[in-house]
């Protein structure tokens, strides 16, 4: 045992054998007899009690308790101590303000631990007997409940923290003190911001039990869990069952969870993870419920707006409309209805407003024998306006007669207001009557809203407000002749709901047996009128499993067109939600902000009405004119309207399979499954350069390939990373990449099953998720979330630039090193989003790089972190080995060796640098018979020698010839002088300064260079000799 005192207040806490034992001052005697006496302690025990009792006696007081009057049931009350080892405990009297008075109720054995009372009861500690809540008042029996979210309950704290990361430099990371969850009257709201916020509470449990809540849980920027743990701080659950679900935006989720005996401390935990400016929807919470608490010693006073009217109530109703209660009320009080409203579980009454034109709506009669229908004007309902106020409005006049307006394509006005759908096979444009197809021909089924005279049978609206019943049973759209608009509802954070169910999709029977990837789609056209942050969310369900938001428009918008394909032949459910203020306000003032919808589309629809017919597919029998379905990528032929194969290459048309234009050819370097319903690529691509062909096989790259791109870091620090998986060329066109999120409670077995059917994992070419690791946040595990599709069809692979709008930037990454040209895989993603209305365009840059072995590497643009500088198209650069064409012929070349004994070795070589894989081999050494001296050299050696001969030849020639002409000279001189004796000989032969050359020589008897030669060669004959004649004046003389 131990003992404690505590003198300031008079009285001493003892605990003795596990039991907690409070005394008054001046104990008596026969309360330390009651001490030793306890039969429930063992016998150690017993005797430690009995020195207990004497420890007590010797104990020095604070106050005399000579003097002190006696206490009665008002000066104390009951508790029980703590439970021993044995499950029992004591019922004690404790005062309520010590030291006052004397003589307490001795101490008495209590009930069992595990006792508690049943609901609509209440255990009452001084007879320890269950009893009845009175009316007014209700009870769990051995639960507890917290509906009531004005301030934060007792017990309940909120702590905000936030881990930043150490390569985070963000200034504003530890700015997380005005987080916290916010009550919010009938629940309570999460954090906005990217801070981490704990909910939390304690509880100790005497026997097994279990906890309760509702929870909207919307936005998945926020990660929202839910966990339990001991007092050692240990998780009593899987790690991976705390995450909850996202909700529908009119939806409350229900999640329970077992609890075990003793301390359990209940997490609400969320963290935000804010990648732009825009703020999160915080998670809401309600209702929570907990049960396996020891006892209940009091009831709980129903709170305000419900009421009681029976004892033992385990639950208070609602106060009805036009009624109102305080707390703890046993019945209702009725409101003035002609000057006041409530509405259903109000603590007050408000005063009715002045009706406006937004308080009531026209509707139109049958059509008469005139074709006119009178207009009628009526209150929405419940009406909560006065007409009887300053500046209030009155319901305008009905019964004015106007012309029975059209009815929509597909239906047909029977002389009543009401528009019929035409029957199966006929058709009509909405004004006529409805006419059955033409031979040859089928219906186009589907809908299309383009007036708005009733609300058409599958569709309907209602109004949902996550924190009160205003709008329950209002109209949240009303229809406006041409259009339909948005109602006032009840409060501007209201969510007003419009409903459209398609059961499924039926295509043509042409096309009936068709594979192609489009089932269906749905068109739009609206636009919004907003002073505030209104906002539209489009939203679609698929068999009923759980509602995603395709897009939102924030903000005005001017009228637009907006368009979305179904891949899933499924129940579909689109749903259209707007919102004027995601914040309550207790004043309205966005009540003129509103929503118009022009016209709706849907084609293929099940059950659907035609409003034109179309040439189908004839049977083989030439007296049929029925229709039948053409087999998988067949068209109709236009003349013969019989089914035709498409050509090779080409795929069908989702949208119509009239005439060979609805076969369309598939992209650069891709080819059509045998449906001819998708194009894909084969993983090879053959390019023509320089008179030679490139061949690449990417086979190798097939598989699935990841990225993790980052980090990057939000406004406040957190950490996060871009995390891609990468399908290049696919499987035939089955898209291999899948993308899922962590943070929901769906399970492997669902996504190998249909990844389709889950808004958390989707399947594609290329696909994103964003990931945030276990260290950047404190999370037990990474997170991914946001997980999208960026690839969903292949468009082909060219080297050009540009396929289909969709353009590569090769100028945002580094220059290829080598001169093998980059192949580009264009991707286009279907879905459209508000900035980018054509969809998301994917282009993955294949390049030959030697020096990246296997897989190589894949990044982004250094300048768009990522993978994209507009929000639109999505760059990748994949560098690899496998990225290389295959090797040829052209890609080495021979070196011949030295000729050595008559024999030559060839060795084959690649060309530096080698820039191909694969393909042929290089060719082994080869030795082939070679001649000592090479043929070309031994004609060069005789060319040389030819021509050294000749030019002795030569030489010799003139230098005879030069010899000839000196003695033919000395022979002429000689007969001049015998000749002319009387003359002196000629001293020179030359001619003097100032004499004219009038002499000629005149050669004559020439030979021919043949004779010459001859004349040179022959030795014995005679010299020939030429005549010279000289002419010269004495020559003349003589």
């Amino acid at each position: 045992w131990s003992l404690g005192g505590y003198a300031q207040f008079g009285w001493r806490s003892v605990v003795m054998c596990g039991c907690r034992l409070r005394t008054e001052q001046g104990l008596s005697g026969s309360a330390m007899r009651w001490a030793a006496r306890r039969s429930s302690c063992p016998g150690a025990s017993r005797r430690s009690c009995s020195a207990s009792a004497l420890i007590l006696a010797l104990l020095p007081l604070t106050a005399v308790a000579a003097g002190l009057p006696a206490c009665n049931k008002n000066d104390y009350h009951f508790e029980y101590t703590e439970c021993d080892n044995t499950g029992s405990r004591w019922r004690v009297a404790i005062p309520k303000s010590p030291g006052q008075c004397t003589g307490l109720p001795e101490p008495i054995k209590g009930r069992e631990c595990s006792f508690s009372c049943g609901s609509g009861e209440f255990l009452e500690l001084l007879n320890q007997t269950c009893s009845k809540c009175r009316a007014g008042s209700y009870s769990l029996g051995s639960g507890i409940r917290f509906d009531e979210w004005d301030t934060l309950p007792l017990g309940f704290s909120t702590v905000a923290t936030y881990e930043v990361d150490e390569e985070s430099s963000s200034a504003s990371s530890g700015n997380c003190n005005s987080s916290s969850w916010i009550p919010q009257g009938s629940y309570i709201a999460s954090n906005r911001d990217d801070c981490t916020v704990s909910l939390i509470y304690s509880v100790h449990l005497k026997k097994s039990g279990s906890i309760t809540f509702d929870y909207q849980y919307l936005d998945n920027s926020i990660f929202f869990e839910f966990f339990v743990q001991n007092d050692q701080c240990q998780d009593t659950e899987a790690a991976d069952q705390k995450w909850m679900h996202l909700t529908d935006r009119d939806q409350w989720n229900s999640h329970s969870v077992n609890l075990k005996t003793g301390t359990n401390i209940l997490y609400w935990r969320t963290t935000g993870i804010l990648l732009g400016d825009k703020m999160a929807k915080p998670v809401l919470l309600k209702n929570i419920h907990i049960e396996g608490v020891a006892y209940t010693s009091e009831c709980f006073p129903c709170k305000p707006g419900t009421f009681s009217d029976a004892a033992g109530s385990s639950i208070c109703k609602a106060c009805p409309r036009n009624t109102f209660s305080a707390r703890g009320a046993t019945s209702c009080q009725k409101c003035d209805e002609v000057k006041q409203f409530s509405e259903e579980g109000s603590s007050e009454c408000k005063n009715r407003p002045p009706c406006t034109e937004k308080d009531y709506f026209q509707i139109h009669t049958r059509c008469d024998n005139e074709k006119k229908t009178q207009v009628m004007y009526k209150w929405i309902m419940p009406k909560l306006c006065r007409e009887d106020i300053k500046n209030a409005l009155k319901l305008p006049p009905s019964g004015e007669k106007k012309p029975c307006p059209p009815c929509n394509p597909g239906f047909y006005n029977n002389d009543t207001s009401n528009c019929e759908p035409c029957p199966s096979g006929t058709y009509s444009d909405g004004m006529s009557l409805c006419k059955r197809c033409p031979a040859g021909t089928e219906p186009i089924l589907g809908f299309e809203y383009k007036w708005w005279n009733t609300l058409p049978a599958n569709m309907k609206t209602s109004c949902f407000n996550v924190g009160n019943s205003k709008c329950d049973g209002m109209n949240g759209w009303e229809v406006a002749g041409d259009h339909v608009h948005s109602t006032v509802g009840g409060s501007d954070n209201d969510y007003l709901i419009l409903n459209l169910h398609i059961p499924s999709f039926s295509p043509p029977i042409s096309s009936a047996r068709s594979t192609g990837m489009e089932v269906g789609r749905i068109s739009f056209i609206f636009e919004t009128h907003c002073t505030g942050g209104c906002e539209l969310y489009f939203m679609v369900d698929i068999n009923r499993k759980s509602t995603s938001v395709v897009e939102s428009w924030k903000g005005s918008k001017e009228r637009q067109s907006y368009t979305h394909i179904i891949t899933k032949n499924a129940a579909v459910t689109y749903t259209w939600a707007f919102q004027r203020s995601s914040t309550p306000q207790d004043v309205r003032k966005f009540m003129n902000d509103n929503v118009k919808i022009y016209s709706i589309t849907v084609n293929n629809a099940e059950n659907g009405v035609a409003s034109h017919c179309r040439p189908c597919a004839l049977g083989t029998d030439q007296r049929s004119s029925s229709c039948v379905p053409c087999p998988p990528g067949h068209y109709i032929d236009e003349k013969t309207n019989k089914c035709k194969d498409c050509p090779p290459d080409t795929y069908l048309s989702a949208h119509h399979a009239y005439g060979v234009e609805a076969c369309i050819p598939c992209g650069p370097a891709s080819k059509s499954n045998k449906h001819h319903s998708i194009c894909f690529s084969d993983c090879s691509f053959t390019h023509s350069l320089e008179n030679r062909t490139l061949i690449f096989g990417f086979n190798s790259l097939r598989g699935v390939a990841s990225l993790m791109n980052g980090p990057s870091f939000t406004s406040r620090g957190t950490k996060y990373f871009h995390f891609f998986n990468i399908s290049l060329c696919g499987n035939e066109g089955k898209k291999m990449a899948i993308c899922s999120d962590n943070v929901s409670d769906v399970t492997v077995q669902d996504v190998q099953r249909d990844s389709n059917e889950f808004a958390n994992s989707v399947a594609s070419f290329l696909c994103q998720s964003t990931i945030i690791p276990s260290d950047g946040r404190s999370f037990r595990t990474a997170l991914s979330s946001q997980s999208i599709s960026l690839a969903d069809t292949f468009l082909g692979a060219t080297v050009e630039t540009s396929v289909q709008n969709i353009t590569a930037r090769p100028e945002r990454f580094p220059a290829s090193p080598n001169h093998i040209p980059d192949i580009h895989f264009f991707y286009m993603s279907t879905l459209s989003t508000a900035s980018c209305e054509n969809g998301r365009g994917t282009v993955i840059t294949m390049r030959c790089n030697p020096a990246k072995v296997g897989q190589g590497d894949i990044s982004v643009p250094s300048g768009c972190p990522g993978g994209t500088c507009d929000g639109c198209t999505f760059l990748f650069l994949w560098e690899s080995m496998e990225a290389c064409p295959l090797c040829t012929t052209d890609d080495y070349h021979e070196i011949d060796g030295a000729c050595k004994s008559g024999l030559q070795e060839t060795t084959y070589v690649w060309r530096e640098p080698k820039v191909c894989i694969k393909g042929i081999n290089l060719p082994a050494k080869s030795i082939s018979n070679c001649e000592m001296i090479d043929f070309w050299l031994k004609v060069v050696v005789a060319i040389g020698a030819f021509s050294a001969v000749l030019l002795v030849i030569l030489t010799c020639y003139f230098w005879k010839k030069n010899k000839k002409l000196e003695y033919k000279y000395s022979r002429l001189v000689m007969n001049a002088n015998s000749r002319e004796v009387e003359l002196p000989a000629a001293d020179s032969c030359a001619i003097m300064e100032g004499e004219d050359n009038e002499d000629d020589i005149v050669y004559s008897n020439k030979p021919s260079l043949l004779g010459k030669l001859k004349s040179l060669t022959s030795k014995d004959k005679e010299d020939i000799f030429e005549s010279v004649q000289l002419k010269s004046p004495r020559a003349r003389n003589i």
